[in-house]
């Protein structure tokens, strides 16, 4: 394990690096702004419970697999790129804007949602994108020292402590939306552009992974 010092480093960058907007905190935010802050920390549960999945497959060296094997790689990002753009192609598709909330829905109303789709949206975003697992195997090694000697449990130890310290400010991100859907009556005028919006990021962030190139290459 890092001595206090980097730890503590650690903890910065990563925090820091879930402050940065990206798919997932889109997922999070449009969440929240259309079924309120509960679908926002649900979603968070679901893109934390996908990074345990990349951080226990890169501790396993899946992740190096990924880095290495091109086929690998390209099979999990086309996987990835086709589910965010089909989130977003479903944003600009639906009725409403995809948004659950009526045109006579009063401030503060809590519409139902069902919370398991929510969670296995959220979980799969993170899932199936090859970055995420590269990102563990390059970021999290940096604070493993060399002459550590478990490092294999070093490694899921400290990819713990990201996830856990990425909660609070995901599920900061969900409350603020869920307030300002509540509250701010001119967010409820205009979710139908904000989901429209949130549908072509998705979009291009699919079209963005379907880009990346294989970092082995």
């Amino acid at each position: 394990m890092p001595d206090t010092t980097q730890l503590l480093m650690f903890i910065a960058a990563g925090w820091l690096l879930n402050l940065t907007p990206g798919p997932d905190v889109l997922y999070i935010v449009s969440s929240a702004l259309r079924s309120g802050v509960r679908a926002g920390i649900v979603a968070a549960l679901g893109i934390v419970s996908g990074c345990f999945v990349h951080v226990f497959a890169a501790a396993l060296g899946v992740g190096a697999l990924l880095a290495t094997s091109a086929a690998a790689f390209v099979a999990l990002k086309w996987l990835g790129a086709a589910y965010l753009m089909w989130m977003g192609i479903r944003l600009l598709l639906a009725q409403g804007g995809g948004t659950a909330i009526v045109p006579n829905r009063e401030i503060g109303e809590v519409v139902a949602v069902n919370l398991w789709r929510v969670y296995r949206q959220g979980f799969l975003t993170n899932v199936l994108n090859p970055k995420v697992a590269l990102f563990f195997l390059a970021f999290v090694p940096q604070f493993i020292a060399p002459g550590t000697e478990h490092k294999v449990a070093a490694f899921l130890l400290l990819g713990l402590l990201f996830n856990l310290n990425s909660l609070p400010i995901n599920f900061g991100y969900a409350w603020l939306a869920g307030w300002a859907s509540r509250r701010v009556a001119a967010v409820q005028r205009t979710m139908h552009w904000m989901d429209r919006a949130a549908g072509l990021m998705f979009v291009g962030f699919g079209l963005r992974l379907a880009m990346t190139e294989n970092p082995a290459r």
